[in-house]
């Protein structure tokens, strides 16, 4: 037996049809709302972080370790480690690195013009070279691998002036410029126009500038049998512990270096910071 269809007007369909209508646009509308909400969101996120980064400003870092010098009767095995491990800690702590290895004047002059595009008024720069360093007119210089060196002229010729680079971190209007010059060895170059080896020499801090060496200016110092030169070694030491303040890592690192030694390498730190400087982020 066939039971009748129950009878359903066209005005009762007309109206159903309206109302899944109205569901479904609502349905959509929140849908549409929700994901406005969302988006809303992760952009508010984004330029929180902007706004975050900007104001903590840009870290900056050249690391340069020159090991493979045709004038020196071996090469110097510790630069290219320390330069390796200390670009390590270096991003690890939010520093964008650009490191060279055994560079050339060439070498060394692009990755300046490098950093000096990338440096803004708030950020905070630092620059390592581990190497031979010399000094001529009371300036010390980095050594690129490829320097010619007979007399003294020759230096201010083929090398690199330390101080320069801290001018062009000045001019670019850097915040804070950090300094790390690990050369205060015995080269093959002064003994050529030297009866004895001066070192290196004072290296003048503009404002807001910290500037750590591995020995007092006019010394010399012996590398140990490491595998990392002993003021790299106890720098890493001091920033893997988690030593926030840049002048407090280096005042440690030069008091560690100094008692290990029983004072006969004393690293110099000179500083002209008007601020709190943190390595950490």
């Amino acid at each position: 037996m066939k039971l009748p269809l129950p009878h359903v007007s066209h005005r009762t369909l007309t109206i159903a049809a309206a109302l899944v209508g109205v569901v479904s646009l609502a349905i959509g509308a929140h849908a549409a709302l929700m994901s406005k909400r969302a988006m809303d969101a992760a952009r508010a996120a984004v330029t929180a972080e902007q706004t975050g980064a900007a104001a903590r400003g840009s870290r900056l870092a050249l690391v340069i370790g020159n090991g493979h010098y045709p004038d020196a009767s071996a090469p110097l095995s510790q630069p290219i480690n320390d330069a390796r491990a200390l670009t390590a800690t270096l991003r690890h702590n939010g520093f964008d690195v650009d490191v060279v290895e055994d560079a050339s004047k060439d070498d060394i002059n692009r990755a300046v013009g490098r950093l000096k595009s990338k440096i803004r008024p708030e950020s905070v720069v630092l620059l390592f070279f581990g190497g031979y360093g010399v000094q001529a007119g009371r300036e010390s210089y980095m050594i690129p691998v490829d320097a010619t060196i007979w007399k003294e002229s020759d230096v201010r010729r083929d090398g690199v002036s330390i101080e320069s680079v801290l001018d062009t971190m000045k001019e670019q209007g850097a915040r804070a410029k950090l300094v790390v010059i690990d050369a205060s060895r015995r080269n093959p170059y002064e003994r050529r126009f030297r009866a004895f080896s001066h070192g290196l020499a004072p290296i003048n801090a503009p404002d807001n500038a910290l500037v750590l060496s591995s020995a007092t200016p006019g010394k010399v110092a012996d590398d140990s049998r490491g595998e990392h030169s002993v003021l790299v070694s106890e720098l890493l030491n001091n920033l893997n512990a988690q030593v926030a303040s840049a002048e407090s890592v280096f005042n440690k690192t030069r008091v560690a270096i100094s008692r290990a030694s029983d004072g006969e390498q004393v690293p110099s730190v000179s500083s002209s910071l008007l601020e709190d400087v943190n390595f950490g982020g």
